[in-house]
């Protein structure tokens, strides 16, 4: 996520939608007090204006007598550190505090959560040589739901003034940039386009029942922006 103290924006990253491509492209337009989130290492290589993660930190907490690291009780989560990626509104308002998160720009994106949930069976097994059928990962796999209502959303609510779509991805982002005065100079970076090795399209990865899973979990966002199979 980036929150832009020079801009009065706030980026929420949500879970294939493309996060990454637009994280990289409004680091160029970051100053130095923003709050921009770490990536992976290739993705790090990718940043062009010599500005990578910074100001994510939770401060003063390590500077304690008896750092909460070093108690043997204590479990170290990633929501410790600070801000991270995929930070869903509740918590980002918690840490940014409510003066903040009310007078800036908040924005977000999504994605058609059936083609969206092929992009993350294809990112979820990218190492396998012989992963499991679609209908096993959306029946077996645990982790195979992911909600982005959640990151977007407090209490049931929409908590961000823009959901662009990934579907126009290029138009959305522009639009979200002109709300703070702001516009990219370069074409958007692709990032993570390389998992789905087949161009076959998503509705042909479903039978009904793998259909109507998808429709269950994800019907918040499916009314919310009026996604069709």
């Amino acid at each position: 996520m980036i929150v832009s103290h020079a801009h009065k924006f706030i980026f929420l990253k949500t879970k294939k939608t493309a996060g990454t491509s637009i994280e990289l492209a409004l680091t160029d337009l970051c100053g130095p007090l923003d709050i921009i989130t770490p990536l992976t290492e290739i993705d790090e290589a990718r940043r062009t204006n010599g500005r990578g993660p910074q100001n994510w930190r939770l401060h003063g907490w390590w500077d304690s007598p008896r750092p909460l690291f070093q108690r043997r009780w204590f479990k170290f989560t990633a929501a410790d550190y600070g801000f991270y990626n995929h930070m869903p509104a509740a918590e980002a308002r918690a840490r940014i505090g409510d003066k903040v998160w009310q007078s800036y720009f908040k924005f977000a994106f999504d994605r058609n959560p059936w083609d969206r949930q092929v992009s993350f069976y294809h990112h979820r097994y990218r190492n396998e040589n012989e992963p499991p059928s679609f209908a096993t990962f959306m029946h077996e796999d645990s982790h195979a739901r992911i909600d982005n209502f959640d990151i977007y959303s407090i209490d049931g609510d929409v908590a961000v003034d823009f959901i662009g779509r990934f579907e126009t991805l290029g138009e959305d982002l522009k639009i979200a940039l002109e709300h703070v005065g702001l516009c990219l100079c370069t074409e958007l970076p692709r990032a993570k386009t390389n998992f789905r090795p087949t161009a076959l399209p998503y509705r042909d990865y479903y039978d009904d029942d793998t259909r109507d899973i998808v429709a269950r979990w994800y019907a918040r966002e499916i009314e919310l922006l009026d996604y069709e199979f």
